[in-house]
């Protein structure tokens, strides 16, 4: 455990009301938008409710007290994490102590489970929580993906955390083999609360979501640059989450001049868009396009040897989360020496000049909505009340 001291270093506020019911702890930006959701929710039923925040301002708008920004401070990829770590042992040692000293009734951590998973660790070495024999609940809201790799995190989640949020159905039995109890409580898209960033439009543009990774865009917004190269006539936005990605896209369609008269580049955060077709990397931004029920497909392209470590680590059949929890491949996946521009632009012609695909995809994007849906008994805020011991 550190001093004190390590706490003031980082500016901690104290609880405004004296006390705290529940810490929610988000580190990334999706994370801090769906805790929010769950927040306000929560809020709503028990307006007495004390919610601090090591968020967002997401989480600030929905009324939690934020102690300190967290998601300014999120990193993505091996290399960030190791040029950061001391960074981040300091930050889990201060947040611990401020757990410490102020012992909320729950800590209520959201996926980023690197870092949370970690303090989790702490936290009961510490004696503070319930499983280290101290009155704190700990809580974990959007599990981390086991299903698709290190699947022995459950047995560490299950020796430190008392109840664990899921947002696929399916999540809830990769824990039936130990004590945690998992529940599912729906997916935060299907909130009626979430807005959409997307919707289908038949007389929009082709969508281009190459991710967030910039060495993944490098390899993978080529790919989807040469098949519009092959879709005369049709034009095309591409949307960008950061600076960093954005100087990537641009570099890419400096390339292909007689290209990039036909895409134009668009913030994450400049509104809904409207797409006639969809041509886009696995990750949060896909699966808003396919409860839109947008038409296109996946598309992935990584270093080679990459690619074969990461196929013999990772043991699911498909890249896409609508795919998987589909049992199908309704966005068919153009990946490796599959994504070859030639077939991609056939496909999405397709995409766009058939009548029956558009009906196809509609059709997808209704079941994967009644498969997201949340009981009607058991929502995310209602979870997060019945845990923290109010309900």
């Amino acid at each position: 455990m550190s001093d004190v001291l390590s706490m003031r270093s980082f500016n901690f506020a104290a609880p405004k009301s004296g006390g705290c019911d529940v810490l929610v702890i988000a580190g990334e930006h999706s994370g801090d938008e769906q805790a929010a959701r769950m927040v306000k929710g929560a809020l709503a039923a028990d307006p007495n409710l004390s919610v601090c925040a090591f968020g967002g301002e997401c989480l600030e708008r929905a009324g939690a007290q934020k102690i300190f920004d967290m998601t300014s401070f999120s990193v993505v990829g091996l290399a960030e994490v190791l040029k950061n770590y001391m960074f981040f042992k300091k930050l889990s040692a201060a947040v611990a102590d401020w757990i410490c000293a102020y012992k909320p009734k729950a800590v209520c951590f959201v996926d980023y489970p690197g870092f949370n998973l970690h303090l989790a660790g702490v936290l009961k070495r510490c004696g503070v929580s319930r499983k280290g024999g101290g009155d704190v609940r700990l809580l974990y809201y959007i599990s981390p993906q086991i299903w698709a790799w290190k699947a022995k995190r459950r047995f560490k989640m299950a020796d430190t955390l008392d109840a664990l949020a899921v947002i696929f159905p399916f999540e809830t039995q990769c824990y039936a083999d130990t004590s945690l109890t998992a529940t599912f409580v729906g997916h935060p898209f299907l909130e009626p609360s979430y807005e959409s960033p997307v919707r289908y439009d038949k007389d929009g543009e082709i969508l281009m979501l190459a991710g967030s990774r910039e060495i993944a865009v490098s390899r993978i917004f080529p790919v989807m640059v040469a098949a519009l190269r092959g879709i005369e006539g049709e034009r095309a936005v591409a949307i960008y989450p950061t600076r960093a990605i954005k100087a990537r896209l641009e570099k890419v369609l400096r390339n292909n001049p007689d290209v990039a008269k036909r895409v134009r580049l668009e913030g994450n955060s400049g509104g809904v868009i409207g797409a006639k077709a969809v041509m886009m990397s696995s990750g949060t931004m896909s699966l808003s396009c396919s409860l839109a029920g947008i038409p296109g497909a996946i598309v992935y392209r990584a270093n080679p040897i990459t690619y074969a470590v990461g196929r013999s680590l990772v043991k699911i059949k498909y890249l896409s989360i609508a795919n998987i929890l589909l049992g199908a491949p309704a966005w068919p996946e153009f990946i490796q020496y599959r994504a070859s521009e030639k077939r991609l632009a056939s496909y999405i012609r397709e995409c766009i000049e058939s009548p029956e695909k558009r009906a196809e995809f509609a059709e997808y994007a209704a079941k994967l909505k009644s498969v997201l849906h949340a009981p009607s008994d058991m929502s995310a805020s209602q979870w997060m009340l019945k845990n923290v011991g109010l309900k």
